[in-house]
């Protein structure tokens, strides 16, 4: 273990959420990060242990009344303990920290990573909504303050590390690679069937509810193509989709003389997350090692987009630009709220999402209060569109 003053000191957004835990399973292994500052959603119980555990300088929830009973629970620590956004830019921004970790869920992310970068903080971003809605901003952002943006999820750590010592040579191709989720190969009719329970059993990945709802739907995928379009600065139309059952080519690169470079392994997201934290060191890492003779064949697939057009709408909405792909986000993340609610059924996700892409006003260059209002707008006519 490194001496404490050498240590490695993070913030972490969401820590009580799947990538969250898992990163602080990664501080825990290997002992040589300080983790200064950590916010959460709504699991205070899990939350509690994590401040007893790694003692952060400072820490958030995001209801008032939640920081109240976590204060009265850990006066012995002694740890302040916000609430609200202006506690989450608090932890993205806090004084001590190299490197925020985003693993928070949904658009409540943007507004902290913005300040983070300002703060000149390394992100390692496993926000996917924050660059679907705001990666007009936040890349240039970042670029301007010298700020380096590390992608936590797999598929653009891939593409990421598929780059390496190659920046110098443009991008023909990206192949972004989906599991297909649970529902790979039904029909729309079948889809139109199937429960919550059902869509919450990925073959391969173990995420919270929100991504493996996405992954089923395809939209997840869709996130992904608008992310990495403004992570790699590669458009749309070179960004390739291959559905992958066996998740072990995570994504890959073409370049201009047709080789690709990709980046294979287990289906383990400690694997990117530690990536990020450690870049570019690569540690060693607990676990299962990839057997490719136990693996055997790896197949590809072309996804089907007229049964899983969660995913082609993302193509429209970045052909479309301006704040039509925070629509298709917006609208994707209430229409799965009402999904785990059981007040829609599975197919009404990507109905509702392209119905929001048409209703929902136009604006060109929007800002980051466009960004915020065609949220609040996008939220509020799926709420009318779930009433009606």
């Amino acid at each position: 273990m490194s001496d404490n003053n050498e240590k490695k000191k993070i913030a972490i957004l969401g820590s009580t959420g799947s990538i969250g835990t898992q990163t602080l399973s990664i501080v825990r292994e290997h002992g040589d990060i300080d983790v200064v500052a950590m916010a959460c959603g709504k699991n205070l119980k899990l939350f509690e242990e994590q401040l007893r555990e790694f003692k952060p300088l400072f820490a958030a929830v995001w209801d008032e009344d939640d920081a109240a009973a976590l204060r009265s629970a850990t006066a012995d620590l002694n740890i302040p303990i916000a609430s609200g956004m202006d506690g989450l830019i608090e932890v993205a921004t806090h004084d001590k920290s190299e490197l925020l970790v985003t693993a928070i869920v949904g658009m409540i992310g943007i507004e902290p990573t913005i300040e983070a970068i300002k703060a000149k903080k390394t992100i390692a971003l496993a926000n996917k909504e924050t660059l679907v809605a705001a990666g007009h901003i936040i890349m240039p952002l970042a670029k301007e303050n010298g700020v380096q943006i590390l992608p936590v999820d797999s598929e653009h750590s891939a593409i990421f590390q598929s780059l390496q010592g190659n920046r110098d040579n443009p991008i023909s191709r990206i192949i972004l690679t989906a599991s297909g989720g649970p529902f790979r190969g039904m029909s729309y009719d079948e889809l139109e069937k199937v429960t919550l329970a059902d869509a919450l059993k990925h073959p391969n990945w173990s995420m919270g509810k929100k991504v493996t709802i996405d992954s089923a739907t395809m939209v997840n995928k869709g996130l992904e193509v608008i992310e990495a379009s403004h992570l790699f600065s590669v458009p749309a139309s070179r960004i390739e989709v291959h559905v992958h059952p066996q998740s072990i080519l995570h994504s890959a690169v073409e370049y201009e003389d047709g080789s690709v470079m990709g980046q294979m392994g287990l289906p383990d997201m400690r694997l990117p997350i530690q990536y990020a934290l450690y870049y570019p060191k690569r540690p060693e890492l607990s676990g299962e090692r990839l057997d490719l003779f136990k693996t055997g064949s790896l197949t590809f697939e072309k996804p089907d987009t007229e049964v899983f057009f969660g995913l082609s709408l993302a193509y429209d909405a970045i052909m479309a630009g301006g704040n039509v792909p925070c629509v298709y986000n917006a609208a994707n993340e209430r229409a799965v709220k009402y999904f785990i609610e059981e007040k829609i059924s599975f197919t009404d996700i990507s109905e509702m999402i392209s119905e929001a892409m048409t209703e929902i006003y136009y604006v060109d260059e929007p800002t980051l209060s466009d960004i915020l209002d065609t949220q609040k707008a996008t939220f509020e006519w799926i709420d009318k569109r779930v009433e009606a």
